[in-house]
């Protein structure tokens, strides 16, 4: 065992990488679509099958659309109705991001988002790694009330970043949780978690097959037995 208080969240970009998570041994996924663009908002039936049929603790990404992390009126607009919509079907948590152009956290939309959640939890995603200040960006997050940071440490991969994770950690103190993420597999986990302090880790154990992308049960299994 690593730590008796390690969270493990599967990244699951549909139903049959959920299935797959839950059959690996998951009890906690993000619920998206379209990977390939870093991540979009999943469709209702999806959610409502991850949380009713799989009984899995389901946090949903909200993203319309790929690219940056600047949302107009229009964009925001869906971005709250995708909010409600995702806790009126049952989901957990939300994940959100917003940055303003010159690479700060939009704290205004921030709020209006974990308002719009309405009690449930809320994660600031990895738009943060794009942020200007690390340091300056997590302070605006908790006071914007979200639960939870995901982020790799402003690097392409979390073993990367991992001495920005371990400061971010420190920095957060328990008032947010730092969640870390990409590139997490089975044969690097133990060393990211020894060298960040983290308590919570976020992993797609994915892989791609007949053309298409899902979360390997066998992987998730070998995830789960090296940090339990």
């Amino acid at each position: 065992m690593i730590r008796s208080n390690l969270q493990v969240e599967i990244c699951c970009n549909s139903v049959l990488s959920a299935r797959n998570a839950k059959l690996g041994g998951a009890y906690r996924i993000e619920l998206c679509q379209a990977l390939g663009e870093g991540g979009t908002t999943p469709s209702a039936a999806a959610i409502s099958y991850c949380v009713h049929e799989l009984n899995l603790h389901t946090r949903v990404l909200i993203r319309p659309r790929g690219g940056n992390f600047c949302y107009d009126d229009e964009d925001f607009r869906i971005i709250l109705d995708d909010i409600r919509y995702a806790y009126k079907l049952g989901a957990h948590a939300v994940v959100v991001g917003f940055l303003t152009k010159s690479g700060d956290i939009d704290m205004p939309k921030t709020i209006a988002a974990v308002e719009a959640a309405n009690g449930m939890s809320v994660t600031f995603h990895r738009a943060f790694d794009e942020c200007r200040d690390p340091h300056e960006a997590l302070e605006q997050i908790i006071e914007c009330g979200c639960q939870k940071l995901l982020t790799s440490g402003c690097k392409p991969t979390a073993l990367e970043g991992a001495q920005m994770l371990r400061s971010l950690h420190q920095q957060a103190d328990g008032r947010i949780n730092i969640i870390a993420a990409s590139g997490i597999t089975p044969s690097n986990v133990v060393q990211l978690l020894r060298e960040t302090g983290v308590h919570e880790i976020h992993a797609s154990c994915k892989t791609t097959a007949d053309g298409f992308t899902a979360t390997d049960e066998t992987l998730v299994k070998q995830l789960f037995t090296l940090v339990e």
